[in-house]
């Protein structure tokens, strides 16, 4: 008998859950039996939990990333990778469009999807927080941040207007969760370790802020570990703003809902996460947060050859009736495993299994040999919760590649000291060619 023709599976998103899942796919597929096609507008995974450590120049940033091409090159049958933005998706024609580079639109059939685009920062209606803050979710937010942290001590230490000065050393994180206490700790530790090539400046003349919105900070790790935390970052002079909102930050001008009024030559937003808005481009359930519907096996629910996992996922928490999975890196590469064998269980005419698992702990980093973990109900502080932090992450990490990168980073660091040097060009990658073109 012929054989049929390989199923087609649009993969959208190419982060945790769409790279675990397609390489999961691929290795378990019998050969011929699927044809898979990676949807991704950046054609790279990033390991969003070395953010912090490549902003504050530990690791390298290239070791936070990883080519979608060379991890599913070789791969089973192998998978096309697509560089672009799925802006519609019509599943009931089991057809999606998406727009490349060059703005051109194409469409790509499909019998089986697995939506897993993540998530996008979840901003405000503050005024100027578009023109003058500056995210944390990619890799490129996270080597301008540096850049804006280092660059201002060269600023200050030059500067002769005292307001001047003050405004350039000063840094405001919005947001209290894992993303802005561990940025505010890595980038404070880096621009303490830089005071020392700069004579002209002291740890009293820089002002780090975090602003938080509830009455704490890392609720994930516990409330204890949290006043931990919060002592932690007071002794090292980061002021905590809890029960407190940033209102405007129009041209520099920070005004915060307690009443205090300042100026900060940076701001950065890491005040939660929402559901991708290509989901609203869909006709697929979302629930009221905008996420994708789906049932403990991962499937859309109602809707046959829909899958979903990740962020953008409401994906029930068994362990926890009523609750829906967290969404951190731990849930979304073990939700990848359990969605990728459950699209070959269906295709094979089996029955898909329900995806349960308990946290197994939480683990922040304070900046330098300091972090905070809760594992299995243990807590750890200190030294030990921060070297638990990287080893745990370094096993995640995807490609020994990487790991490699990342481990010989930290080596280097440690034996020759992290490097303190601004490329503030890097944002205005062409000034300098305009300049001279100009003249």
């Amino acid at each position: 008998m012929p054989r049929s023709a390989p199923t087609r599976v649009l993969v959208v998103g190419g982060g945790h859950v769409g790279l675990t899942t397609t390489l999961r796919l691929l290795r378990r597929a019998r050969p011929g039996d699927l044809r898979v096609t990676v949807v991704d507008p950046r054609g790279y995974m990033t390991y969003h939990p070395f953010l912090p450590e490549a902003a504050a120049g530990s690791i390298d940033a290239r070791n936070v990333v990883v080519s979608l091409r060379r991890s599913l090159s070789g791969v089973g049958d192998g998978a096309e990778v697509v560089t672009g933005d799925v802006v519609r998706l019509d599943h009931a024609q089991r057809r999606a469009v998406v727009r490349t580079g060059d703005g051109a639109e194409r469409d790509l059939d499909y019998d089986v999807v697995v939506l897993a685009p993540g998530s996008v920062a979840r901003t405000a209606p503050v005024p100027g927080l578009a023109e003058h803050a500056v995210g944390f979710k990619t890799v490129e937010e996270a080597v301008h941040l540096r850049n804006h942290v280092l660059g201002p001590l060269d600023l200050a230490e030059a500067a002769t207007d005292p307001a001047v000065r003050e405004r350039a050393l000063t840094f405001v994180f919005v947001g209290g969760g894992y993303a802005g206490v561990e940025a505010v700790g890595e980038l404070e530790d880096m621009a303490r370790y830089a005071l020392r090539l700069h004579p002209g400046l002291t740890a009293a003349d820089l002002r780090f802020v975090l602003v938080e919105a509830t009455g704490r900070i890392l609720p994930e790790v516990g409330e204890g570990l949290g006043r931990y935390a919060l002592g932690v970052l007071a002794s090292r002079g980061i002021e905590v703003a809890l029960g407190t909102t940033m209102t405007s930050c129009t041209g520099g001008r920070v005004v915060l809902s307690d009443g205090r009024v300042f100026e900060a030559g940076t701001v950065v937003w890491t005040a939660g996460v929402k559901a991708h808005p290509v989901l609203e481009a869909t006709d697929l359930p979302l629930d009221e947060h905008h996420r994708l519907r789906v049932g403990a096996d991962l499937r859309v629910q109602g809707v046959e050859g829909a899958w979903g996992a990740g962020d953008s996922a409401a994906v029930p928490d068994l362990t926890r009736p009523g609750a829906t999975c967290a969404p951190n890196a731990q849930h979304a590469v073990r939700q990848a495993r359990r969605l990728a064998d459950n699209v070959l269980a269906v295709l094979r005419g089996g029955r898909p299994r329900e995806y349960r698992h308990a946290d197994v702990g939480s683990v922040a980093s304070l900046g330098l040999h300091q972090g905070v973990a809760e594992l299995r109900g243990v807590r750890v502080r200190g030294y030990p919760a921060w070297l638990v932090h990287r080893l745990y992450h370094l096993s995640k990490v995807p490609t020994p590649s990487r790991k490699a990168g990342v481990l010989l980073g930290w080596v280097q660091a440690a034996l020759f000291h992290r490097e303190a040097v601004a490329m503030t060009a890097l944002s205005h990658p062409f000034a300098e060619f305009e300049r001279a073109a100009r003249s």
